[in-house]
């Protein structure tokens, strides 16, 4: 028989004791870590497949350069000459088109490092990013570019998301987007899982957002102002979530990862760092505006700004989907439109081109990364999958692809 025992803490000792005894096991939250692999083969780009793209009507999509290994990011400078990077090899390619005919007759290497990765120009100088540091370097007349000299050098470890990407807002300042270190975790630098904000010399870097996954594709609206992107939703909760995040992306919010997820579902691995509850927590976060097809995996976005689409795509947000690879059916290998409407809010995605998926979407032979606008109007696309970038343009002669609509 058991001793009589009083005080609360023997009760509670008594009370461990009694279900140790009975083997009774503690509360569980029901949950299942689950998910899929599937990469589609992998099919070269030749002119009958891009030709088989599926874009609107009186739009075309042509190669605008091809042979570049794995084109990543791209930024274009005001005469036309387009930058993009190679991560892995950590080079950054100058490409021109110098007669203005819709395809590059240069290529040529103007900068390494390890791991350059993230692009933006402003002021003749061109900003790049790498895991840990941030570099700017001078834009010199033939487009060359000067000594790479560093503004950081001490950015968040990179772990699972390692791909900074860089853009200027219309306030002039620099924002910076640092990925999670891991799939859903509680992180311990700050920076993580951020979107951090500074000045071009370097000065008053500070955490604007935070609560992000994995934002590498964000801009701002042409008229409000209002800065948008997408987050990347977290892997291995089966084929239909996390769902992917259309955020408008706030001074000071807070959006959930890893404790809520899309769309307000708590995610029971990692409970409030703050020590709230879910609900008190959730309260104090900015929820999605929109939600996208799980494990699509957007990179590249940008709002249109420019004169030669019609009407109804100006001001509209266009966005890459890379795609999947840990699902049973594949998404993404796109490019979506975000349509916003006349007060300037979005109201919904549709396909803009698609046709990457072959095959009964067996293969692909195109996974769109990065997106920007080049001074002409047209949209330059680069493909780190086959080496290429495209043109998309509208009522300009080019290799016509397969119309919708």
């Amino acid at each position: 028989m058991l001793p009589k025992l009083t005080t609360p803490l023997a009760a509670a000792l008594l009370a461990g004791f009694t279900a140790s005894a009975q083997n009774v096991p503690p509360a569980a939250t029901p949950f299942q870590m689950t998910g899929n692999i599937y990469l589609p083969n992998k099919l070269p780009a030749t002119p009958e497949r891009v030709a088989s793209l599926q874009v609107p009507a009186g739009f075309t999509i042509s190669k605008y350069a091809e042979g570049l290994d794995m084109p990543r990011m791209l930024a274009v400078a005001s005469n036309g000459d387009a930058y993009v990077s190679n991560r892995v090899k950590g080079t950054i390619t100058l490409l021109r088109d110098a007669n203005k005919d819709g395809k590059v007759e240069t290529m040529q290497q103007v900068a390494q490092k390890p791991h350059l990765h993230g692009l933006a120009l402003k002021d003749g100088k061109l900003y790049i990013a790498a895991i840990r540091e941030v570099y700017v370097a001078d834009v010199k007349a033939d487009g060359t570019l000067g000594e790479l000299k560093i503004l950081y050098k001490d950015l968040p470890d990179a772990g699972q998301h390692a791909n900074r990407t860089l853009q200027f807002g219309p306030d002039g300042m620099l924002y910076l987007s640092v990925g999670s270190t891991c799939n859903a975790c509680d992180e311990d630098n700050p920076e993580s899982a951020t979107l951090l904000q500074l000045k071009p010399d370097g000065s008053g870097r500070r955490v604007y957002a935070q609560g992000l996954r994995n934002t590498i594709g964000f801009d701002w609206h042409p008229t409000t102002k209002q800065l948008y992107g997408l987050d990347h939703g977290i892997d291995w909760l089966g084929d239909e979530d996390q769902m992917e995040e259309f955020n408008q992306i706030k001074d000071g919010g807070h959006y959930g990862w890893p404790s809520i997820i899309a769309d307000g579902k708590h995610y029971p691995a990692n409970k409030p760092k703050s020590g709230e509850t879910y609900e008190q927590f959730d309260a104090r976060t900015v929820r999605p505006l929109l939600t996208y097809k799980a494990h699509s995996a957007p990179l590249g976005m940008v709002f249109y700004r420019g004169q030669q689409f019609p009407q109804q795509f100006r001001q509209s947000a266009f966005v890459t989907m890379h795609g999947s690879w840990n699902r049973a059916q594949p998404s993404g290998y796109k490019i979506v439109r975000v349509k916003f409407n006349e007060q300037g809010q979005p109201q919904q995605f549709e396909d803009f081109i698609t046709g990457w998926l072959v095959e009964n979407d067996k293969s692909e032979f195109g996974r769109p990364c990065s997106i920007v606008e080049a001074p002409d109007g047209s949209l330059l696309v680069s493909d780190d999958d086959n080496g290429v970038i495209y043109r998309v343009a509208y009522g300009t002669p080019g290799k016509k692809a397969k119309k919708r609509g």
